[in-house]
């Protein structure tokens, strides 16, 4: 294992379980002092006693501006300046049609996927900036901030946004040796798919396969280290595929696709 981030202060949002836990741990062996903020606090205290010394946790809600600042004291004084951000709090849908879907839920959708990170890039940018560091800022968008998806108004929409906002303020902060990038993962095995059986998911990818959150893992560490310092305002999509179209022809049926060689 090497040290990308030796000496280098993280902080995921959303980070307490999911794909966020598995983020917080592949930095701290990486080398990384990282800040988990999140809203379960129970789940945050126990990855940080499994984490160590290299990891702290704080109470964040990534939709109050309040919050960031505190969040963002305690981790300047914790380990010092942001050098990378990841923007990984989200919340799904509601799983409506657009006639069904009531106003309060857009809203709640929207403060906590877009709000959050919208308020986390302007957190980390300032940190930055104060310490006159580069850095980079990974925001964790979807599958769904690539293509449309139905009875998802409202996370379509805020995945959509985190896709748009990246670029802007990658365009905006590029001259401080400050990138931006967005990732966009599809199906991957956590909490929120329930029961979700791998065959729904391999109808509908290249690779056949419901993806791990180690998969994700890896993009982000990659694109949020010097190896991937020419690369900003992109969207890196981890997905099996399901972007990219079909795998079953319009000859075939999902059956006949299966007994395929």
């Amino acid at each position: 294992m090497t040290e990308r981030f030796k000496s280098k202060t993280v902080i995921i949002t959303g980070g307490a379980r999911g794909m966020g836990a598995e983020h917080a741990r592949a930095f701290v062996r990486e080398g990384a002092s990282v800040v988990i903020g999140d809203v379960l606090d129970s789940d945050g205290e126990a990855l940080i006693a499994e984490l160590g010394s290299q990891a702290a946790y704080h109470r964040l809600d990534v939709a109050d501006p309040l919050a960031w600042a505190e969040f963002i004291a305690f981790t300047e004084k914790t380990f010092g300046p942001i050098d990378v951000a990841v923007n990984n709090a989200g919340v799904g849908g509601s799983g409506t049609s657009i006639e069904d879907a009531s106003f309060q839920s857009w809203r709640r959708v929207l403060s906590i996927n877009l709000d959050g990170t919208f308020l986390g890039m302007r957190a980390a940018v300032r940190s930055m900036r104060n310490a006159d560091r580069p850095g980079a800022i990974v925001n964790i968008s979807s599958v769904a901030g690539i293509i449309g998806t139905p009875e998802s108004a409202d996370y379509t929409a805020s995945k959509f946004a985190t896709r748009g906002i990246t670029k802007a303020v990658a365009m905006e902060v590029g001259r401080y040796g400050i990138r931006v990038n967005s990732v966009h993962p599809g199906y991957i095995r956590t909490a929120i798919l329930g029961e979700l059986d791998d065959s729904v998911v391999a109808a509908k990818t290249a690779l056949p396969r419901i993806g791990v959150p180690r998969d994700v893992t890896e993009l982000v560490l990659f694109v949020a280290s010097d190896e991937a310092s020419y690369i900003t305002g992109a969207e890196l999509v981890v997905d099996g595929g399901f972007s990219a179209g079909s795998p079953i022809s319009l000859r075939q049926s999902v059956q006949e696709y299966f007994k395929s060689p």
